[in-house]
């Protein structure tokens, strides 16, 4: 696909937890096309520590209103930075960069498709939920967090499917980690795509291999360039090792070694 470096105009930005911002951007001409499981590199102006630009997950695209959504974890000056954006400010981004999630399940996955994620890692799954929807396909929802405080944007995934949720200190849904919850027994999947914290995903791949349902996993190592010149978001897999930035971030997890 090809790539795009664009001043992006912000159309609003909600503080919508304590660590989490959601910044929505647009532009004056149409955005071009970004495929769910994709993630910009935003450029940070306003901070004179943070030197490279900070990969972020696309967590929503409306093309009703021509607005691209990101979903930013505040976790130091450069994030820091962007929470501090106001609307009317220009973001600079690099985009669409990486591969997708499975954009054409197989009929036979239509009726099971399961999207697990964890803390910020529920991000690139709200749009991936919005395209199987469009598809016809309506997909479960499996989020977890420590509390019931740290479940994000749970109104906008119900508009695509059904929610299940897990908190560790058992406040929203079932007690425990995604890994524990109820319906790994109580359903069959014929697809499961995940993006959380790393120990989360290869609990979720070793289920999945366990179940022979085919899983894919949305990596989120360290990434600096985000075009594979750097190499510094290297993961060990099948085929030796590859650049998450380029060749994924989205791998199938029999191509990991987990």
């Amino acid at each position: 696909m090809k790539k795009y470096i664009l001043d992006l105009r912000v159309v609003s930005l909600t503080r919508v937890h304590q660590r989490y911002v959601l910044v929505k951007l647009t532009s004056d001409n149409e955005l071009p096309e970004i495929l769910p499981g994709q993630f910009v590199e935003v450029r940070v102006d306003a901070s004179p520590t943070t030197f490279l630009r900070r990969p972020i997950s696309v967590h929503f695209v409306d093309r009703d209103r021509n607005e691209l959504w990101l979903l930013v974890a505040v976790v130091g000056d450069g994030t820091r930075s962007l929470a501090a954006l106001r609307a009317g400010d220009t973001l600079n981004c690099v985009l669409p960069l990486g591969n997708s999630f499975c954009l054409n399940p197989p009929y036979e996955a239509s009726s099971g498709i399961l999207l697990v994620g964890g803390g910020v890692g529920v991000a690139p799954l709200l749009y991936y939920g919005k395209w199987l929807n469009d598809l016809g396909i309506t997909p479960t929802f499996l989020l977890g967090a420590r509390t019931s405080a740290d479940l994000l944007m749970l109104d906008e995934f119900n508009k695509y499917g059904r929610v299940c949720v897990t908190t560790e200190d058992g406040s929203m849904g079932e007690k425990g980690f995604v890994s524990d919850h109820s319906i790994w027994e109580a359903e069959s999947f014929s697809q499961i795509s995940t993006c959380g914290p790393k120990p989360m995903m290869v609990a979720v791949a070793r289920m999945a291999k366990l179940m022979g349902v085919y899983c894919e996993a949305s990596l989120e190592n360290m990434m600096a360039c985000g075009l594979g010149a750097c190499l510094c978001c290297v993961e060990k897999t099948t085929e030796g090792n590859l650049c998450v930035c380029k060749e994924g971030p989205v791998f199938s997890t029999e191509r990991l070694l987990w």
